[in-house]
């Protein structure tokens, strides 16, 4: 009976170091990624190696592939967390903002619930996907995971398009509505609007939000 006893009290210390071990991966994998983000803005994808970014991490770079697999695999990662704001493993359609925009039953609310999104969250995003693109031109692993955002945002804009016709007030098809959302999200209207003319995160939301009403939302006489 005391074996027993014994036996099933044993697991204890190793959940407890389960534990730990989860919450130093989890230490490693933000440091990294806080790491490889100001390498990787300071001095481009290309001129940034892993093992610069494994030194600033205060990791090896056996950890950093052991995680990311690649130096590309850091970039994506980084884009993923740039776009939700945190790591947790929440697929982008379960986020409230997304349920807000489906909740919303007119489309100029819509819009405006997504527009907000995109002015909260392009400070974070824009300058990865930037770095992406940029970063294409001289490496063909970044060129992949600039495509991938793309795609991604495609698809992403896909879904938005579907519902906003459902609302049956679009003035366009579903896949012209697709096309001008996709021109909207583009990191370049950011980048030349916030970056370049020096507008508030905020006031480009609200140009977004006229911008895509004007395009895509019947006229009300």
């Amino acid at each position: 009976m005391y074996l027993i006893m014994g036996t099933v009290k044993g697991p204890s210390p190793r959940r407890y170091d389960s534990t730990r071990r989860r919450q130093q991966a989890e230490q490693n994998r933000q440091g990294v990624l806080q790491a490889a983000r100001q390498r990787f803005l300071a001095q481009g994808y290309a001129a940034t190696t892993v093992a610069e970014i494994a030194r600033d991490a205060g990791v090896s770079v056996e950890t950093v592939y052991k995680v990311f697999a690649t130096k590309a695999g850091v970039l994506k990662a980084l884009f993923d967390v740039s776009v939700a704001g945190d790591d947790e493993p929440i697929a982008m359609v379960q986020r409230d903002v997304i349920q807000s925009v489906r909740n919303a039953l007119e489309a100029a609310r819509k819009i405006e619930i997504y527009a907000k999104h995109l002015a909260s969250t392009m400070p974070r995003s824009a300058p990865v996907q930037l770095l992406a693109r940029d970063g294409a031109a001289s490496s063909e692993d970044a060129a992949e995971v600039w495509k991938q955002i793309r795609h991604e945002t495609l698809t992403a804009m896909t879904m938005f398009a579907s519902d906003l016709a459902q609302t049956g007030q679009l003035q366009v098809g579903a896949t012209q509505a697709r096309d001008v959302l996709w021109t909207y999200h583009a990191p370049e209207l950011y980048e030349l609007l916030v970056l370049e003319r020096g507008w508030s995160a905020t006031r480009y939301g609200k140009f977004v939000t006229r911008a895509l009403c004007d395009a895509l939302l019947e006229t009300q006489d």
